[in-house]
């Protein structure tokens, strides 16, 4: 297929031939002809070929540099249809939002937008999710407090069962949320014809895979009649999504364990259509798209090591370096000097350009203290988070039985200590609630942990699970991430003057 965007086909949305003339000084020679080819292919995917318009395609974007480039190839695919044909699909895009992006991201998402000029483009749908609810994009949106409660709380009560383990506290909740997202949008309005992804075939299948494994391993498959398809996925990891929230948040949450249900109300039959085959996605090969024609900017906190559009691990950075001031025996600096060697090794592996490898590891060299205040806020700002919220759950004190309780109380509130007898009798729920010195300790409890009581005696009653080279998996929390390669094997001293020893540390 040859594209002359210099002469539109009369019929062609007004626009589409200066947006895609644009598009093609940005994108090389090779990029563009795979757009050609991926455009081909496309329209012989697209169910209704004679009333083009009438094709809904889904595109998710989350706002990094990753899928920025795949919206702007598959826009570039829209208008080459286009002129093409007179007429296009209608082009769906969602971002899932959560507690974890910043504005800076969603500033991100809206000049690419512009960029793109979609805004006015009656060819184009931008939406926006916000746990359930689904609306139009607009970067002025406030977060919800409903989505900001849910994520910190989630974020609280895993990080207490896993003392803090970044991969589980941060990452097991938002995937399956992202998931639900794409169920949302794909059924929303009519839903859509077709759902593009940068995964390639094989990725599609393995995850696919993974999940039925996961789902037939702990009793969660769906009835066999609702196994087939992108529909039986969906039940397969609600089912999945509810017994682990189930675990996390304790079976008598009936209200929370039911706000992270994963809609399956979608087309039968929907399929995905991959463009892996067509582009290439290493962001330094594509620059000047992101930089200076979609106008990315890459913030201090919204980027941070292998993302682009969360601030989530400058979080799981600044929870390692507390855990190694406040457990191992070393400085805080020490700590995050070593998760961002950490996270620099897996940004190689990933193949991220050197010149983002060097903007992270300028801004950490030398700056714990400003980083380490930056991260307070950040963590104040988004979740309401308070450090030594943070400090008590690297402990996990609470967690099976109040397994580390003495140890938490000794090193972190030790006028506490001599009250440890009656905190596990208050948290197995077997001292009083209504006398003075108990309401006092209940309270300081909550204080120190953002938690309720409730909350607190569901992590007594829980187990706790660390991160081991050599796993078990036999807790759903544990098969969750299992294979997961976000993970890698330190060496560290576990106090002051103590061996090194191997540890297993997860992050993004």
């Amino acid at each position: 297929m040859t594209i002359d965007a210099s002469t539109p086909t009369s019929s062609a949305a007004p626009g589409h031939a200066s947006a895609l003339r644009e598009l093609r000084t940005v994108l090389s020679a090779e990029n563009y002809e795979g757009a050609v080819r991926c455009a081909g292919r496309l329209y012989d995917a697209l169910p209704d070929k004679d009333q083009l318009a009438r094709n809904v395609v889904l595109v998710a974007y989350g706002g990094g540099k990753d899928s920025s480039y795949t919206l702007a190839f598959v826009r570039t695919m829209q208008l080459i249809l286009s002129q093409e044909h007179g007429a296009t699909f209608r082009m769906r895009v969602a971002t899932n939002r959560h507690a974890g992006m910043p504005q800076a991201v969603m500033d991100n998402i809206d000049r690419a937008y512009r960029s793109l000029h979609l805004l006015d483009d009656p060819d184009c749908e931008l939406l926006l999710i916000d746990g359930q609810q689904v609306r139009t994009f607009d970067a002025a949106l406030p977060q919800t407090d409903d989505v900001v409660g849910r994520n910190r709380l989630d974020i609280l009560m895993t990080g207490h069962r896993t003392a803090a383990d970044a991969r589980p506290t941060f990452c097991n909740a938002c995937n399956l949320s992202m998931v639900n997202s794409f169920g949302l949008a794909a059924g929303h309005n009519g839903g859509v014809d077709l759902i593009i992804t940068g995964d390639s075939q094989q990725e599609q299948r393995d995850y696919y895979l993974w999940v039925t494994r996961l789902a037939r391993k702990f009793g969660l498959q769906p009835p066999r009649d609702m196994r087939a398809g992108f529909q039986g996925f969906l039940a397969s990891l609600n089912n999945i999504s509810q017994a682990y929230f189930a675990d996390i948040h304790g079976t008598d949450a009936p209200d929370i364990i039911a706000e992270h249900a994963i809609t399956t109300d979608v087309r039968t039959g929907l399929e995905f259509f991959s463009i892996y085959d067509d582009t290439a996605y290493a962001s330094g090969d594509h620059w000047e798209l992101l930089t200076e024609f979609l106008g990315f900017r890459f913030d201090d906190i919204a980027f941070s090591f292998t993302e682009s559009d969360c601030g989530n691990p400058a979080l799981m950075a600044h929870l390692r370096a507390l855990k190694c001031e406040h457990r191992y025996g070393q400085s805080y600096a020490e700590g995050l000097a070593g998760y961002v060697e950490f996270a620099l090794s897996l940004m190689q592996k990933k193949e991220f350009p050197p010149q983002l490898m060097e903007i992270m590891r300028e801004r950490y060299e030398g700056r714990a203290d400003q980083m380490r205040t930056a991260m307070d806020a950040y963590a104040a700002q988004a979740y309401g988070f308070t450090e030594e919220q943070l400090v008590a759950m690297v402990h996990a004190p609470f967690t099976e039985k109040g397994t580390n309780l003495e140890t938490y109380l000794a090193a972190e509130q030790q006028d506490l200590l001599p009250h440890a007898p009656l905190i596990h009798r208050l948290l197995g729920g077997s001292a009083p609630t209504t006398d003075e010195e108990t309401l006092r300790i209940t309270e300081r409890l909550e204080h120190l942990t953002g938690l309720t009581l409730n909350q607190l005696r569901v992590l007594y009653g829980s187990s706790l699970r660390l991160p081991s080279l050599t796993p078990a998996g036999g807790e759903l929390i544990d098969a969750i991430l299992e294979g997961d390669p976000h993970k890698q094997v330190v060496h560290t001293r576990h106090s002051a003057e103590g061996p090194v020893v191997p540890e297993l540390l997860s992050g993004r």
